[in-house]
């Protein structure tokens, strides 16, 4: 193996990795949260987001298409990160959860 084969693999496991245990707190978060909260805060509910995270992870840890920068990658980097940054900080505001 030659010195660019290493470095994508290690980029490509460190990339796969991030994206993975940021699902994973996506769906965490999602997981403790109450279903009423939700409702506030989109039209998806609690079980909509737990499958589309849920989903999302699965896909991103086994490496569907064509590894992490693959379309399934990309999707659950998308869906975890509007989670986070649009409906936690909505879940937040009318729980009062400080995370």
């Amino acid at each position: 193996m030659n010195a660019a084969h290493t470095i994508e693999f290690y980029s490509t496991l460190v990339i796969t990795s991030v994206c993975s245990l940021l699902s994973l707190v996506a769906l965490v978060h999602c997981a403790i949260q109450r279903p009423d909260a939700f409702s506030a805060a989109g039209p998806l509910s609690k079980g909509a987001w737990l499958a589309i995270l849920g989903g999302t992870l699965l896909l991103t840890a086994l490496g569907f298409g064509g590894g992490t920068l693959g379309l399934f990658g990309i999707i659950g980097l998308i869906a975890s990160l509007v989670y986070l940054l649009d409906i936690r900080r909505a879940l937040r505001g009318s729980d009062g959860n400080s995370w």
